[in-house]
C-alpha cells in the first residue's frame, strides 16, 4: 500500500478486481508490487504513475478520494480492462480506513439534531435485522473467513478485493459497523504484506475479531444489542456552547492504513477530554510535521505543539461523541493561557486513582492513564526495553507508543531511565496484559516539573537529564506473558499470518489442550482442541480427493477462542492494577457450539 496514492474507495477496487480475467488475477499481486515500485507524480487531483516510459495510470481524486472506476485510467492498449487499473486501485490506501480506525477528518458539517440509524431504521424500530442485512452480515463473514483461512501471507489482492465488496455491501444493507471492521481487516493484511513498520499482529487479530463477531451476532440480535452492532455511518457533531480548554499533549498519528498527522488533547474545567485532530493520508515526514501546522479550528494560528502547553477559547463549538472539536464556519476559537499540570484544573487528572481509571478503559471508556510513577529502571523484553516504574504500589512496564524510527519514542524512552528514582507525571494509553503496561505518550520534563515533554513529537536531550545521571542496564527479567493462557493465544495470533495450514500442522502431537487443563483453564484447553480439529477437518470424497475446505466452521472455532483470550486477558489485566470491570459481553461461542 503506498501512501502517495489518493484513498479508494472500496466498491471501485472491487468492481475493477471483479472484472478482471482469471488469467490477470493470478497475476494481480505481481502487478501491485510492480506497480509501487514505480514514481508517482501528483499536480493537484491527479495523481500519474509511470507504467513504463510511454504509458501511465491516472487517478482523478476531487476532494481528494478516488470515488468512481471511471476516475482511474490507463494508457496501455489493454484498457479499460487491464491489471494496471485494479493494481492502483489495490496499492492506494482505503478511503474509509481512517473513520473504520478512528483516525477520520473533522466534520465540518454541523448536525442540528440527533442522528438516525444508517438505512432509515429509527431505534424503536430496530427490533430485528432485515433480511437484506442478514444476507449482508452474512457475506462480511464469509469473506472474512476466507482471509483467516489463507492467512495474511494468503490473502492476496483479488481475497481482499472480495472483502472490499463485502463491506461495500454492508454499506449498502445499512450495517456500517461491519461495514468498516471489514475495511479495517483489509488495510491491515495490506500492512502486513508489506512489511509496514507500523502494522501490529495482534491490531489485525483484534479487527478479524471485531468484523467476524459483528458479522455472526447480527442475525440473531434484537433491539439495541442490534442497534449497537448495525452502528452509525459516521459520529454526528452537536453544538456544545462555549468552552475553555486547557492544553495536555500532542502525539504524532502513523497508521498501518496510510494516514498520518497529529492530535492535540485538551480538558476543559471539569476535566472532560477534547481532541483536535489533523490527520490525512500520508506517512512519517507528515506525522513529524503535523505538530507545526495550525489547529483547524475557528480562526486561531496556534500550531498543534503550542495548544499543547497553552490553552483555548472556543464559542459556538460543536463536538463529536468521541471528544473531537469540529471545525464548522460558526466555529470561532482564540488563544488562551495554558496551565501546568500540577495546577487546577488539569491537576484532577491525576488525583483518580489509577485502578479506576483502568477499570474505566476496560468498561470501554477513556483509555488514557494520567499517572504518577516513580522511575526504578528498565526491563528488556522480546519488542525491546521498557521502563519500569512504581505506580502507587503497582510495578508498571512503560512501553513506546510507537515504534517508526521516525519518531522519537524510543530515544526519549531511553533517556528517560536515566531519571531513576525521579517522581514523574506521565500520560500513558493502557495496553490490557497479564501485567500492569500501558504506552508512555507525555511525561514531566526530568529536571523541570513546571514543562512536559511530548515523547513524540519532542527530543529530549542529555542537557535535559539530572546531573550526573546515566541509565541503568536494562534487566532481563520474565516477561509475565509465560502465562498458562499463552498457550492458546499464540495459536489465535498463528493463524492470522498462517491462515488454517499453520494450525493444521501444529494439530497432532502439541499437548497443549492436556497442558491448559491440567493447570486449571479446561475451558481454553477445549477451545483449543476444537480450533485445532477444525484446522485439520478436511473431508474425502468417495475417490479420495479433498472437498472444499469448511472455512466458516474454521472461523467460528477462531472467533470462539479469541474472544475467550480477550476476556481472559480482560479479567488479568483488571487484577493487576486492582481495578473492577463490569461483565464482559456473551460474545464467545461454546467449543460445543462453535459448528
Amino acid at each position: 500500500m503506498s501512501p502517495d496514492l489518493p484513498p479508494v474507495v472500496p466498491s471501485v477496487t472491487a468492481e475493477l478486481v471483479e472484472a478482471l480475467s482469471p488469467r490477470l488475477r493470478k497475476r494481480l499481486d505481481a502487478g501491485i508490487t510492480k506497480l509501487l515500485a514505480r514514481p508517482v507524480a501528483r499536480d493537484g487531483d491527479t495523481v500519474r504513475i509511470a507504467v513504463d516510459d510511454e504509458t501511465d495510470v491516472v487517478l482523478h481524486a476531487p476532494g481528494g478520494t478516488v470515488t468512481g472506476a471511471d476516475a482511474i485510467h490507463c494508457g496501455c492498449l489493454l484498457a479499460p480492462d487491464c491489471l494496471h487499473r485494479a493494481a492502483a486501485a489495490s496499492a492506494a490506501p482505503v478511503a474509509d480506513a481512517a473513520e473504520a480506525a478512528g483516525a477520520a477528518r473533522e466534520e465540518t458539517v454541523t448536525r442540528e439534531t440527533a442522528p438516525t440509524p444508517t438505512g432509515g431504521v429509527r431505534p424503536a424500530e430496530a427490533e430485528t435485522a432485515t433480511a437484506d442485512q442478514r444476507a449482508a452480515a452474512r457475506t462480511v463473514f464469509d469473506a472474512a473467513a476466507a482471509v483467516l483461512e489463507a492467512g495474511t501471507d494468503g490473502a492476496g489482492a483479488v481475497l481482499q478485493a472480495e472483502l472490499l465488496h463485502a463491506a461495500h455491501t454492508a454499506r449498502l444493507a445499512g450495517l456500517p459497523r461491519a461495514s468498516a471492521a471489514a475495511i479495517s481487516v483489509v488495510t491491515g493484511v495490506r500492512a502486513a504484506r508489506s512489511a509496514d513498520p507500523g502494522y501490529r499482529l495482534a491490531d489485525l487479530a483484534g479487527a478479524l475479531v471485531d468484523v467476524l463477531g459483528v458479522a455472526h451476532r447480527l442475525p440473531h440480535a434484537t433491539g439495541p444489542d442490534l442497534t449497537e452492532l448495525r452502528g452509525t455511518v459516521r459520529q454526528p457533531y452537536r453544538p456544545d456552547g462555549s468552552l475553555r480548554l486547557y492544553g495536555l499533549f500532542s502525539e504524532p498519528v502513523l497508521t498501518a492504513t496510510g494516514y498520518a498527522g497529529a492530535v492535540t488533547w485538551t480538558a476543559d474545567a471539569h476535566g472532560r477530554l477534547y481532541t483536535v485532530s489533523d490527520v490525512a493520508p500520508g506517512g512519517p515526514a507528515r506525522a513529524t510535521g503535523a505538530a507545526d501546522r495550525a489547529v483547524r479550528i475557528g480562526d486561531t494560528s496556534l500550531t498543534h505543539r503550542e495548544l499543547s502547553r497553552a490553552g483555548l477559547a472556543v464559542s459556538g463549538a460543536t463536538v463529536s461523541p468521541a471528544g473531537r472539536l469540529g471545525a464548522g464556519a460558526g466555529v470561532r476559537a482564540v488563544r488562551a493561557p495554558g496551565v501546568s499540570w500540577r495546577s487546577e484544573p488539569l491537576d484532577r487528572l491525576w488525583a483518580v486513582p489509577a485502578a479506576e481509571q483502568v477499570a474505566r478503559a476496560l468498561n470501554g471508556g477513556q483509555d488514557l492513564l494520567f499517572l504518577e510513577v516513580t522511575v526504578t529502571g528498565t526491563v528488556r523484553e522480546t519488542t525491546g526495553d521498557c521502563l519500569l516504574a512504581d505506580c502507587a504500589g503497582v510495578a508498571l512496564r512503560l512501553a513506546t507508543a510507537h515504534d517508526d524510527p521516525s519518531l522519537p519514542y524510543r530515544d526519549n524512552l531511553r533517556l528517560l531511565a536515566a531519571a531513576r528514582g525521579r517522581l514523574l507525571r506521565i500520560v500513558a494509553r493502557l495496553a490490557p496484559g497479564p501485567l500492569p503496561r500501558a504506552l508512555l505518550l507525555a511525561a514531566e520534563h526530568p529536571t523541570d516539573p513546571a514543562a512536559r515533554t511530548d515523547l513524540g513529537l519532542d527530543r529530549l536531550q542529555h542537557a535535559d537529564l539530572p546531573t550526573g545521571a546515566a541509565a541503568p542496564p536494562a534487566a532481563v527479567v520474565p516477561t509475565g506473558d509465560e502465562a498458562p493462557l499463552h498457550l492458546l493465544r499464540r495459536r489465535v495470533h498463528q493463524a492470522v499470518p498462517g491462515g488454517r495450514g499453520v494450525l493444521a500442522l501444529t494439530a497432532s502431537g502439541s499437548g497443549d489442550g492436556v497442558r491448559l487443563r491440567r493447570l486449571g483453564l479446561a475451558t481454553a484447553g477445549d477451545l483449543l482442541d476444537a480450533l485445532h480439529a477444525a484446522a485439520a477437518d478436511r473431508s474425502r470424497d468417495p475417490f479420495g480427493r479433498l472437498l472444499p475446505a469448511d472455512t466458516a466452521h474454521f472461523a467460528r472455532s477462531w472467533l470462539a477462542a479469541a474472544l475467550y483470550t480477550d476476556t481472559v486477558e480482560r479479567a488479568l489485566c483488571a487484577n493487576a492494577w486492582g481495578a473492577t470491570t463490569t461483565e464482559a459481553p456473551a460474545t464467545a461461542l461454546a467449543p460445543s457450539t462453535a459448528r
